[in-house]
């Protein structure tokens, strides 16, 4: 099983070196100038050596003369001039290539997020938040890496062995025999040794990424932390994955010296070897002094450039093991996802109906089983009833964060799950238990709810969540930023911006999730007054355990172990002994009802 999962995760290489080409090509123009540029440089550094070697041989032939000076000061001419041709072309590379990159940077780090964003609210909640954002970048920064290593040293390698290799041959085919096989050996040999290493590469990649995963957790928990003084148990966890990471590290980092190793020995070799068979054709007349010095320039040339093949080789598998944990995310299929021809929810009046729902979660706990319930146009219903009686999961899959496993959600008798996912939450506002609001300003966080609202909307729907009554105290007002999660604020504040935020959508289906519950009686006063305003003309689901907040609701659903239990209005239930609405009612309210 483990070498399975080993060479399935070889193979991915291939399938993001094909993501990146596909990339690479939306820009053709930039990849061709960026090419004939590599190849103009390659080029002069060919053919440049040659020029010196014809100069060392002017000198090597005696005394000075004016002929040979003159011809001197001709070569070195032609010397400089395509030593600046090099450089014109370094220039051109530069530009072209590093405007590439960064464009196709752009588009990865684009069409990795939009991707990401598409996963369902199960991947979320599965996933730890700084691993994810750490593989988003990894993915579009490793693209910088692979494109470097494959244009500016394989291609600019190739083109100067071949180049090498052409000419040694033309002046004695075993001088270019020898050298293109211990090129080819060596290539291939550094090849096989960089991919026998990369299954632990990657091993030492999803390593760094627990690591990282479990510093954003901990992080984002640091007052659970202080509060539980867990510090000390927190630092012990750490040093096991700091551990775990270390082993995984030293593994591969002793490989790579072992590779290193092997590399030294063969370019030690070739040299002596070639520098042996100069002296053997300089003996019989074969090759000049100036042959010598462009042998050694074209073998320590070329021993630098294979060299860095390797140690590039090492960067390039580097590179991929971090997109391929990106890769793993953009290849795992949406869990929720519009059915092809999906049309827009057009909501007219509001109702909602549940038809037969069932629901079950991977685990198969099953929590909804026969669920029935139609909300009528602008009615106003709660949902009651004990703890992990199904309550959430109906607003989950009201808002499609869910698929249900049988049966139909239905809004004005369009399917929910035959239109758009974007349409569909458009058109439900919700507020939460524990809003999440972003570190942006307490302006930007509550236009969210209407992008494209203007400040005199945003301030008119924080007036109308009785939001002023906090932000007037800030010296920014608006312009106050709130923290990461809104932690700045506190719960009622958090509350009422994202009731704001609600009645700046205007939604005409409102989801109520424990939406006052926790709150001190100041606060639940002042967004109990919102909502009532909040709630006018729409259709509204509320789930509520603070029984006492639901009370003046249209009608009361009454849920046990994932079914309609009971359904009436508050005096209505009431009225009935020994059911559970009854019970639970008396439990919050201090058993005042008396019996009979």
């Amino acid at each position: 099983m483990i070498e399975m999962s080993l060479d399935k995760k070889k193979s991915r290489v291939g399938s993001v070196l094909r993501i990146y080409g596909k990339a690479v090509l939306v820009y053709p123009w930039l990849l061709t100038v960026t090419l004939i540029a590599a190849t103009g440089i390659e080029l002069a550094w060919v053919t440049s050596p040659l020029y010196l070697r014809e100069f060392i041989d002017l000198l090597s032939k005696g005394a000075p003369s004016p002929e040979v000076v003159h011809e001197l000061f001709f070569v070195l001419l032609v010397y400089g001039a395509i030593n600046l041709f090099g450089w014109f072309g370094q220039r051109i590379r530069v530009v072209s290539l590093s405007t590439l990159v960064a464009k196709v940077m752009v588009d990865l780090y684009q069409n990795a997020f939009d991707y990401l964003l598409g996963h369902s609210h199960d991947f979320f909640i599965s996933n730890f938040t700084g691993t994810l954002t750490r593989r988003v970048s990894r993915y579009a920064l490793a693209f910088e890496q692979v494109l470097n290593t494959i244009v500016i040293d394989f291609f600019s390698a190739l083109l100067f062995s071949a180049g090498v290799i052409i000419i040694l041959s033309l002046k004695n085919i075993l001088l270019g025999a020898g050298l293109l096989t211990w090129t080819a050996v060596f290539v291939y040999l550094q090849y096989r040794m960089q991919r026998s290493l990369q299954p632990l590469r990657v091993a030492r990649m999803e390593e760094d990424s627990k690591m990282t995963g479990f510093l954003s957790d901990t992080v984002l928990n640091h007052s659970a932390v202080t509060a539980f003084a867990s510090a000390r148990y927190e630092r012990s966890r750490f040093k096991e994955v700091v551990g775990r990471w270390y082993a995984a590290t030293r593994r591969i980092w002793n490989a790579d010296a072992l590779v290193y190793g092997v590399q030294g020995l063969f370019a030690v070799g070739i040299n002596i070897a070639l520098l042996a068979g100069s002296v053997l054709l300089w003996e019989r007349g074969v090759v000049t002094v100036g042959d010598f010095v462009l042998i050694q320039v074209y073998v320590l040339g070329l021993m630098d450039r294979v060299w860095g093949i390797g140690r590039n080789m090492r960067q390039l598998y580097a590179a991929f093991a971090d997109a391929t944990e990106m890769y793993e995310i953009l290849e795992l299929p949406h869990a929720i996802q519009d059915v092809p021809g999906a049309k827009s929810l057009e909501v007219r009046e509001g109702s909602i109906a549940f038809d037969n729902v069932r629901f079950e979660y991977q685990d198969s706990h099953e929590v909804l089983k026969e669920f029935d319930l139609t909300v009528r146009p602008h009615e106003k219903v709660a949902l009651v009833g004990s703890s992990g009686a199904g309550k959430s999961t109906i607003a989950k899959l009201l808002m499609r964060l869910y698929d249900v496993s049988g049966g139909s959600i239905s809004i004005d008798g369009q399917n929910i799950a035959q239109v758009t996912q974007e349409s569909l939450r458009k058109s439900i506002a919700l507020v939460p238990q524990e809003p999440i609001l972003f570190h942006r300003s307490l302006l930007e966080n509550i236009r969210y709810g209407r992008s494209d609202a203007t400040d005199e909307e945003v301030v008119e729907a924080a007036t109308q969540a009785n939001c002023q009554e906090f932000i007037s105290h800030y010296p920014d007002g608006f312009a106050t930023m709130v923290g990461e999660r809104g932690v700045k604020l506190s719960g009622g504040e958090r509350q009422r911006v994202a009731i704001a935020r609600a009645i700046l959508k205007n939604a005409p289906i409102l989801l109520l999730d424990e939406a006052t519950s926790s709150l001190d009686s100041e606060s639940e006063r002042l967004i109990q007054d919102a909502l009532a305003r909040l709630m006018k003309g729409k259709t509204v689901i509320a789930i509520a355990h603070r029984l006492s907040t639901i009370t003046n609701m249209d009608r009361l659903i009454v849920m046990e172990k994932g079914s309609v239990a009971l359904t009436g209005t508050h005096d209505e239930l009431l009225a009935h002994k020994g059911n559970l609405y009854r019970k639970l009612w008396e439990i919050q309210a201090g058993s005042f009802i008396r019996e009979d």
